[in-house]
């Protein structure tokens, strides 16, 4: 069994020690540089006046000054990704004490119409999602928003496996996971993938062909010139035309380095994914599918990426006054790299989407995976087809703390009600939340808390929090009704396993109970399974008269003028309710 704390202590440790070696290179990379500036200073004021002597050595200093740049590049990138490997392994050191609140909460997900998302403190602050969630990118944040929310119980053990299989490559996840982290992402990749579909070529067919013609013109104009065959007049006329001819499309090139700029970051890291995907082998058969997805016959999808980003930098290049003169007064070199943008696009922008939607998933199931890998002693649901719906031994709610949790077994039979009495704080809520996400944890294809589990699966459905809308003018009690008439629209079309936290709360006692009631037997006989849980004990007779309904508890008492609770789950009804207590102790009434 893996130790989730070592391993996370021991990477920080390899990462920070690559780190300060980097930090030590880049400031070497930095000295050096600077020597290298002093040095081009040093040329023109000891050749100016030889202008064939200066141009020529300038054009070996600056070809070693831009080496030298690229390098220093390639080594701070090297230094921001281990920052953030670092900052990946405080983050899951952090989580396992339990401290996740900063993490994102997935607010922005939350969907009141949701079968359960509401109920079940599945988005927001402390919710599942901010623990589960680990993912780099927005794209993948959505998709792993989408399996939570799923309510899909096709496909179980497959995602069983992919999970197990991630779970067991966490130097890979978190290497993916540190490429994701430094997208610098201003456009969210769907609208790239929209405006790749949408732009339209405004460079001519023969664009490429010709800045390759003119470069090949203008490299002989000045091999001619130093050697004293032509006069300069004609090199500066010649340059001159370069320009003119780039300053034909500058507006549109000026239009088309504004969105690429805002792409370029997305499209560097993405290739890298790509690569990452691509180098690694998979054996469950999910993960398989999608790598088989981006591996051509004939090119590797992250070389055709590569090649885009490196045209997508080469634009950017243009904002040097070096490239963006110099270059384009003898090489036209905007239009040379605009044509092989485009030529780019139009062959490749349908894959694009395809290559996105594969790194969002594996973004997703990476944080499924490493969910797995912090909790080694998590079980997997058997999968089964079965009469019982749901069998958990020593179960508990994921968030709670391990030390603190009382844990509880569970045996719940297809088409059968469990009617919840107890106290109030007595755990029922907790229980319910715990038994409802151990569903979608298990439809999910995740270990859930629990000894041993066995799930024939089901969707679920809950009512537990219906609120009042003031937008909607609705009052609480007509809003609870909709959420009911929901569910019963819901079970007439499919199986679905039902958690109710009160009937009918919004009514009066006597109504509530004959309401209660009604809907009780309406809910047994659409053949749904499901737990139920009230404050009025007159439901409980439910169990009587019909054979699918069972009785538990949570119970409470009182000793010594003191409120104990046990949070176990019981067979029986609650005989000791705790409110008028409690409104005395806390001097709240007499």
């Amino acid at each position: 069994m893996n130790n989730p704390s070592q391993f996370y202590t021991k990477q920080k440790a390899i990462h920070q020690e690559s780190l300060g070696r980097i930090k030590r290179q880049l400031n070497f990379s930095s000295t050096i540089r600077l020597l290298l500036f002093f040095g081009i200073l040093g040329t023109i004021y000891a050749t100016f006046g030889s202008w064939r002597l200066m141009i020529g050595l300038l054009i070996v200093e600056f070809s070693l000054f831009v080496f030298l740049v690229v390098r220093h590049g390639k080594i701070a990138y090297q230094r921001d990704l281990l920052k953030a490997l670092v900052a990946i392994n405080d983050t899951e050191l952090k989580v396992l004490d339990r401290d996740f609140y900063d993490l994102p909460s997935g607010e922005k997900y939350h969907d009141p119409d949701h079968f359960y998302s509401q109920d079940i403190d599945l988005f927001g602050r402390g919710s599942f999602f901010q623990y589960l969630n680990r993912t780099a990118l927005e794209s993948g944040s959505d998709v792993l928003a989408e399996i939570t929310k799923a309510n899909e119980i096709t496909g179980i053990p497959q995602k069983q496996q992919a999970i197990q299989e991630l779970s067991t490559l966490p130097e890979w996840r978190q290497e993916f996971s540190a490429i994701a982290a430094l997208v610098k992402t201003e456009v969210p990749a769907t609208s790239v993938v929209q405006w790749l579909q949408g732009h339209s070529s405004f460079i001519p067919k023969v664009g490429r062909k010709g800045a390759i013609g003119f470069s090949i013109l203008s490299l002989v104009a000045l091999v001619l010139y130093f050697l004293n065959v032509i006069h300069g007049g004609f090199v500066i006329g010649w340059f001159l035309l370069g320009l003119a001819i780039v300053g034909r499309f500058v507006k549109k090139i000026n239009m088309l380095a504004v969105h690429t700029g805002k792409i370029q970051s997305t499209f560097d890291q993405y290739y890298k994914l790509l690569a990452k995907i691509e180098a690694q082998t998979f054996e469950s058969d999910i993960l398989k599918e999608k790598r088989e997805k981006i591996i051509n016959a004939t090119q590797k999808s992250s070389d055709v990426l590569r090649t885009f980003s490196k045209h997508l930098d080469a634009l950017d290049q243009r904002n040097n006054i070096l490239i963006g003169v110099i270059a384009n007064g003898f090489f036209i070199r905007d239009i040379l790299i605009v044509s092989q943008i485009e030529t780019w696009i139009q062959k490749h922008k349908d894959d694009v989407a395809i290559w996105f939607e594969i790194i969002a998933f594996f973004d997703a199931y990476n944080s499924l995976g490493n969910y797995d890998f912090n909790h080694p002693t998590h079980q997997y649901p058997e999968i089964t087809d079965t009469q019982v719906t749901l069998k958990a031994t020593q179960t508990a709610h994921p968030l709670l703390d391990p030390a603190k949790a009382i844990l509880n077994d569970i045996t719940i039979d297809t088409e059968q009600f469990f009617i919840i009495t107890g106290a109030n704080m007595a755990g029922k809520s907790t229980f319910l939340r715990t038994v409802a996400l151990q569903i979608v944890m298990g439809n999910m294809g995740l270990p859930v808390c629990a000894q041993k589990t066995s799930y024939t699966p089901i969707k679920l459905i809950t009512s537990m929090r219906t609120t009042d809308s003031l937008t909607d003018d609705e009052s609480y009690f007509f809003s609870e009704l909709k959420r009911l008439k929901f569910i019963v629209e819901e079970i007439k079309s499919d199986r679905y396993f039902i958690i109710l936290d009160e009937i009918l709360k919004g009514t009066n006692s006597t109504d509530k109970a004959k309401g209660s009631r009604k809907f009780v037997d309406k809910l047994v006989n659409s053949k749904s399974t499901g737990i139920i849980a009230t404050h009025d004990l007159s439901l409980c007779e439910a169990a009587n008269e019909l054979p699918q309904v069972k009785n538990y508890f949570f119970d409470a008492r009182i000793e010594d003028d003191e409120l104990y609770f046990d949070y176990t789950f019981k067979e029986g009804i609650c005989q000791n309710m705790n409110a008028s207590f409690l409104l005395k102790k806390m001097e709240i009434v007499d």
